[in-house]
């Protein structure tokens, strides 16, 4: 019997795992997908938000400020890209000051450090590229960037090398409570638990529902982003907001820690997991981001994406005991991200009143590295290449991604089983050409560690092939 089993593994289910890992429990995740972060995780904004604009008292206030604070040691000691880089949230008349004016305001409540109210001349001193209609601005220092499913990742993979156990491709069917706690009901089989967590993100209510009677719903929102080129890497210089409206903190402008410049989102209501995107909605966040920032080039575009939320009507994250020995982290839209740290430690607490016991382990490992070929020295590079010499044989040449970088990360607690999961691990795939070069020559080297056929890689989730796959005898056809 585990004594904690979570309902999913984005950067809210890793970041429990991870804490939970610090104690003597028996932790599993039950993933539905073949890897983690493949939710709202993957596609976001990458922003470690500074904590002024939720409302004081909330937990969005409380978990995004903690949130952040634990962000900048963690990502340093888990080797994810991380970049404190800082944001202005802009106003372009007189009649958005007082918007200015009440975050600062907020900010101040919820403890953000360093805030300051700039004119429109004193931002453009900071980004000279900013619209000369920008008349005033809100500085928050302490606001980051980061990779946030290498974030996620590295919270998992933590997790897994403490002891917790990841079980993907597993579809939670049913729940049920026992005397001791939950059954778990899976594609895989069942699981029995003391306690529960439910951090299956945008399917959250429907987790709940199965155990325990409906208390929230929830409204998945689509968010459309253009991804430019590194060419554009250097058009700002921190995250560039607008003003905040009812449905979000609407378009942003934001280099990312890879050198690109990130433009995006809109808001739209969906059903489900719909990902798609539209030329509304990106003509939308065009015209939009330019308000902010004329110059933006966006015919450097490399690619178009879309991520879903999980927003309900209640203004804040849901954190709470669904039912006994069962907690929901639901709702976590932004700055779910931002929190994640923090929503880990209080999921925790929120288990021991219940009832966990909480004995802290001797022997907890929080440590984690990469290799990244392009960023060594010469030197450096030389003795890597005579050491193994598949470091010496680049694999993606927009990135400079190596074979060595590639089979470490098969080789890692959580090892990737498709293209895009090798992408997200080393960044092959992610330059100018998306893959155009190195894609079939990851395939390759996929199917050949896997001892499988290149008809069985797929490019992300399970059933994307790449490949025509024969009936018969498990080969492929181009």
């Amino acid at each position: 019997m585990y004594d904690v089993i979570i309902i999913g593994c984005g950067v809210t289910g890793a970041a429990a795992a991870f804490e939970l890992s610090k104690y003597k429990l028996k932790v599993g995740i039950l993933e539905r997908e073949n890897d983690v972060a493949l939710g709202t995780t993957k596609a976001n904004s990458a922003i470690l938000h500074a904590g002024y604009d939720p409302e004081p008292g909330t937990l969005m206030a409380k978990l995004n400020v903690r949130g952040v604070e634990l962000a900048k040691d963690l990502c340093g000691q888990l080797d994810v890209p991380y970049s404190p880089c800082g944001s202005l949230v802009l106003a372009f008349s007189e009649e958005e000051r007082p918007t200015l004016e009440e975050l600062y305001r907020r900010g101040i409540e919820n403890g953000v450090p360093g805030l300051a109210l700039l004119t429109g001349d004193e931002a453009r001193t900071l980004e000279p590229n900013l619209s000369e209609t920008v008349v005033a601005a809100l500085h928050a220092p302490s606001a980051a960037i980061c990779s946030p499913w290498e974030y996620c990742l590295a919270l998992a993979e933590t997790a897994v090398k403490n002891g917790v156990e990841l079980r993907l491709n597993t579809n939670l069917t049913g729940m049920e409570q026992t005397a001791d706690g939950w059954t778990v009901r899976t594609s895989q089989g069942g699981f029995d638990a003391r306690f529960v967590i439910n951090a299956a993100g945008v399917d959250a209510e429907a987790v709940h529902n199965l155990a325990a009677a409906p208390s929230f719903a929830t409204a998945p929102a689509r968010g459309q982003y253009y991804l430019l080129d590194k060419s554009e890497g250097t058009r700002v210089g921190r995250v560039i907001f607008q003003c905040p409206s009812a449905v979000g903190k609407g378009v942003l402008v934001a280099p990312t820690v890879h050198g690109n410049l990130i433009v995006g989102p809109d808001s739209e209501k969906v059903s489900g997991n719909d990902t798609s995107t539209t030329g509304d909605g990106l003509r939308f966040v065009r015209e939009t981001a330019q308000k902010s920032v004329p110059s933006i080039n966006f015919r450097e575009s490399i690619r178009n994406f879309a991520g879903v939320r999980a927003s309900t009507g209640r203004g804040d994250f849901v954190i709470e005991m669904g039912a006994a020995h069962f907690l929901d982290l639901a709702g976590i839209c932004s700055p779910g991200l931002s929190a994640a740290p923090a929503i880990g430690e209080y999921a925790a607490e929120l288990l021991a009143k219940d009832g966990l016991t909480l004995e802290k382990k001797d022997t907890f490992i929080c440590e984690r590295h990469r290799t990244r070929f392009k960023e060594l020295s010469v030197a450096e590079r030389a003795a890597l290449v005579e050491k193994e010499p598949a470091y010496g044989r680049v694999i993606c040449r927009c990135e400079t991604v190596t074979e060595g970088e590639i089979l470490e990360a098969l080789r890692s607690p959580i090892p990737p089983c498709s293209v895009d999961g090798v992408k997200r691990r080393v960044n092959a795939g992610m330059g100018r050409c998306q893959g155009g070069f190195c894609g079939p020559r990851v395939v390759d080297i996929l199917a050949r560690e896997l001892g499988v056929s290149p008809g069985d890689i797929v490019q992300d989730q399970a059933g994307s092939w790449l490949l025509d796959r024969e009936t018969k005898g498990g080969g492929a056809n181009v």
